[in-house]
Protein backbone atom coordinates (compact mmCIF):
# COMPACT_ATOMS: atom_id res chain seq x y z
CA UNK A 1 0.00 0.00 0.00
CA UNK A 2 3.10 2.00 0.71
CA UNK A 3 4.17 1.93 -3.18
CA UNK A 4 0.88 3.41 -4.12
CA UNK A 5 1.01 6.39 -2.24
CA UNK A 6 4.69 6.63 -2.95
CA UNK A 7 3.62 6.68 -6.65
CA UNK A 8 0.97 9.06 -6.46
CA UNK A 9 3.35 11.57 -4.88
CA UNK A 10 6.06 11.13 -7.37
CA UNK A 11 3.16 11.75 -9.88
CA UNK A 12 1.70 14.65 -8.48
CA UNK A 13 5.23 16.27 -7.67
CA UNK A 14 5.87 16.12 -11.19
CA UNK A 15 2.67 17.51 -12.23
CA UNK A 16 3.17 20.38 -9.98
CA UNK A 17 6.99 21.18 -10.99
CA UNK A 18 5.44 21.08 -14.60
CA UNK A 19 2.71 23.58 -13.55
CA UNK A 20 4.99 25.82 -11.81
CA UNK A 21 7.69 25.88 -15.03
CA UNK A 22 5.12 26.22 -17.51
CA UNK A 23 3.02 29.27 -15.76
CA UNK A 24 6.84 31.14 -15.13
CA UNK A 25 7.66 30.55 -19.10
CA UNK A 26 3.79 31.79 -19.96
CA UNK A 27 4.02 35.01 -17.20
CA UNK A 28 7.71 35.90 -18.42
CA UNK A 29 6.08 35.76 -22.41
CA UNK A 30 2.96 37.76 -20.80
CA UNK A 31 4.97 40.28 -19.29
CA UNK A 32 6.40 40.96 -22.99
CA UNK A 33 3.15 40.90 -24.65
CA UNK A 34 -0.06 41.01 -22.63
CA UNK A 35 -1.91 39.31 -25.27
CA UNK A 36 -1.07 36.13 -27.49
CA UNK A 37 -2.73 32.74 -28.32
CA UNK A 38 -1.66 30.09 -27.50
CA UNK A 39 -1.40 26.87 -29.80
CA UNK A 40 -1.20 23.42 -27.62
CA UNK A 41 0.27 21.17 -30.26
CA UNK A 42 0.17 17.92 -29.26
CA UNK A 43 1.82 15.54 -31.63
CA UNK A 44 1.61 11.38 -32.44
CA UNK A 45 -0.61 8.81 -33.43
CA UNK A 46 -3.02 6.49 -31.80
CA UNK A 47 -1.65 4.12 -34.13
CA UNK A 48 0.93 3.30 -31.50
CA UNK A 49 0.58 3.11 -28.01
CA UNK A 50 3.98 4.63 -27.10
CA UNK A 51 3.20 7.83 -29.35
CA UNK A 52 -0.16 8.72 -28.28
CA UNK A 53 0.58 10.60 -25.21
CA UNK A 54 -0.12 13.76 -27.44
CA UNK A 55 -2.82 13.07 -29.08
CA UNK A 56 -4.65 11.82 -25.76
CA UNK A 57 -3.14 15.31 -23.96
CA UNK A 58 -5.13 17.37 -26.80
CA UNK A 59 -8.18 15.58 -26.61
CA UNK A 60 -8.73 16.25 -22.88
CA UNK A 61 -7.79 19.75 -23.70
CA UNK A 62 -9.71 19.98 -26.59
CA UNK A 63 -12.61 18.57 -24.10
CA UNK A 64 -11.85 21.06 -21.18
CA UNK A 65 -10.83 24.56 -23.27
CA UNK A 66 -14.10 23.95 -25.60
CA UNK A 67 -16.62 24.14 -22.52
CA UNK A 68 -14.94 27.21 -20.94
CA UNK A 69 -14.24 28.92 -24.17
CA UNK A 70 -12.85 31.66 -22.11
CA UNK A 71 -8.92 31.57 -23.12
CA UNK A 72 -7.10 32.60 -26.59
CA UNK A 73 -6.50 28.76 -26.83
CA UNK A 74 -6.47 26.53 -29.42
CA UNK A 75 -5.64 22.59 -29.86
CA UNK A 76 -4.16 20.76 -32.87
CA UNK A 77 -3.47 17.20 -32.54
CA UNK A 78 -6.28 14.81 -30.93
CA UNK A 79 -7.35 10.97 -31.01
CA UNK A 80 -9.38 12.18 -34.48
CA UNK A 81 -7.39 14.19 -35.56
CA UNK A 82 -3.75 13.22 -34.93
CA UNK A 83 -0.75 15.37 -35.34
CA UNK A 84 2.23 13.26 -36.57
CA UNK A 85 5.23 13.93 -38.83
CA UNK A 86 3.62 12.77 -42.01
CA UNK A 87 1.58 16.55 -41.79
CA UNK A 88 3.13 18.04 -39.48
CA UNK A 89 4.50 20.82 -42.38
CA UNK A 90 0.77 21.22 -43.01
CA UNK A 91 -0.87 21.65 -39.99
CA UNK A 92 2.37 24.20 -39.09
CA UNK A 93 1.54 26.13 -42.83
CA UNK A 94 -2.18 26.02 -41.13
CA UNK A 95 -1.18 27.82 -37.57
CA UNK A 96 1.35 30.38 -39.58
CA UNK A 97 -1.81 31.22 -41.63
CA UNK A 98 -4.29 31.76 -39.01
CA UNK A 99 -1.83 33.07 -36.23
CA UNK A 100 -0.15 36.35 -36.34
CA UNK A 101 1.73 35.67 -33.11
CA UNK A 102 1.22 32.44 -31.54
CA UNK A 103 3.04 31.00 -28.80
CA UNK A 104 3.22 27.45 -29.75
CA UNK A 105 3.48 24.67 -26.75
CA UNK A 106 4.28 21.17 -28.24
CA UNK A 107 3.83 17.81 -26.39
CA UNK A 108 4.79 14.61 -27.34
CA UNK A 109 5.88 11.58 -26.54
CA UNK A 110 9.75 10.39 -25.93
CA UNK A 111 12.42 7.98 -25.72
CA UNK A 112 15.24 8.64 -23.27
CA UNK A 113 17.66 6.77 -20.91
CA UNK A 114 16.49 4.04 -18.64
CA UNK A 115 16.10 6.34 -15.80
CA UNK A 116 14.13 9.17 -16.94
CA UNK A 117 11.28 6.35 -18.04
CA UNK A 118 8.14 7.62 -16.60
CA UNK A 119 9.23 11.16 -16.21
CA UNK A 120 7.82 14.70 -17.77
CA UNK A 121 10.08 17.02 -19.08
CA UNK A 122 9.43 20.84 -20.04
CA UNK A 123 11.63 23.49 -21.51
CA UNK A 124 11.36 26.77 -22.97
CA UNK A 125 12.83 25.89 -26.49
CA UNK A 126 12.26 23.65 -29.77
CA UNK A 127 10.58 20.23 -29.26
CA UNK A 128 13.04 17.89 -32.17
CA UNK A 129 10.26 15.37 -33.78
CA UNK A 130 11.17 12.56 -35.46
CA UNK A 131 14.65 12.23 -33.80
CA UNK A 132 14.40 8.58 -32.23
CA UNK A 133 13.05 7.13 -35.75
CA UNK A 134 15.76 8.48 -37.35
CA UNK A 135 14.09 10.55 -39.35
CA UNK A 136 14.64 14.08 -41.10
CA UNK A 137 14.83 16.25 -37.59
CA UNK A 138 11.71 19.20 -37.26
CA UNK A 139 12.12 21.18 -34.55
CA UNK A 140 8.49 22.95 -33.25
CA UNK A 141 7.02 25.06 -30.54
CA UNK A 142 8.29 27.72 -28.32
CA UNK A 143 7.80 25.46 -24.89
CA UNK A 144 8.18 21.70 -25.49
CA UNK A 145 6.76 19.01 -22.59
CA UNK A 146 8.11 15.19 -23.30
CA UNK A 147 6.82 12.22 -21.56
CA UNK A 148 9.51 9.49 -21.58
CA UNK A 149 7.25 6.15 -22.55
CA UNK A 150 10.41 3.91 -23.18
CA UNK A 151 13.98 3.42 -23.28
CA UNK A 152 16.03 5.08 -26.08
CA UNK A 153 18.00 2.31 -27.99
CA UNK A 154 19.79 4.51 -30.21
CA UNK A 155 18.37 1.93 -33.53
CA UNK A 156 15.42 3.09 -35.35
CA UNK A 157 13.46 -0.56 -35.75
CA UNK A 158 13.75 -0.74 -32.24
CA UNK A 159 12.67 2.12 -30.93
CA UNK A 160 9.88 1.86 -33.24
CA UNK A 161 9.05 -1.28 -31.99
CA UNK A 162 9.52 -0.28 -28.08
CA UNK A 163 6.59 2.65 -29.33
CA UNK A 164 4.67 -0.31 -30.52
CA UNK A 165 4.73 -2.29 -26.84
CA UNK A 166 4.18 0.82 -24.20
CA UNK A 167 1.59 -0.06 -21.66
CA UNK A 168 -1.42 2.42 -22.63
CA UNK A 169 -1.84 2.68 -18.61
CA UNK A 170 2.26 4.53 -18.46
CA UNK A 171 0.79 6.25 -21.44
CA UNK A 172 -2.19 7.26 -19.95
CA UNK A 173 -0.64 8.49 -16.40
CA UNK A 174 1.91 10.22 -17.96
CA UNK A 175 -0.92 12.30 -20.08
CA UNK A 176 -3.13 12.80 -17.15
CA UNK A 177 0.19 14.16 -15.20
CA UNK A 178 0.70 16.71 -18.35
CA UNK A 179 -3.04 17.49 -18.91
CA UNK A 180 -3.87 18.39 -15.18
CA UNK A 181 -0.47 20.16 -14.89
CA UNK A 182 -1.63 22.36 -17.98
CA UNK A 183 -4.75 22.71 -16.77
CA UNK A 184 -3.33 24.60 -13.73
CA UNK A 185 -0.68 26.37 -15.09
CA UNK A 186 -3.76 28.15 -17.34
CA UNK A 187 -5.63 28.90 -14.40
CA UNK A 188 -3.08 30.34 -12.17
CA UNK A 189 -2.21 32.40 -15.05
CA UNK A 190 -5.09 33.63 -16.06
CA UNK A 191 -6.82 33.95 -12.22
Amino acid sequence: MELYYAFDNELYNMQRDLTIKMKAILNKKKQQRDYFDIIFLCIGTDRIIGDCLGPIVGTKLKNKFEKQNIYNINIYGTLDENVSYSNIEDVLKTINDKYDDAYIISVDSALSNKENIGKVFIKEGKLSLGKSLNKKKIEIGDISISGVVGKNCKIPKYNFNILQNISLNEVLKLANVVYKGIIEAINEMYN
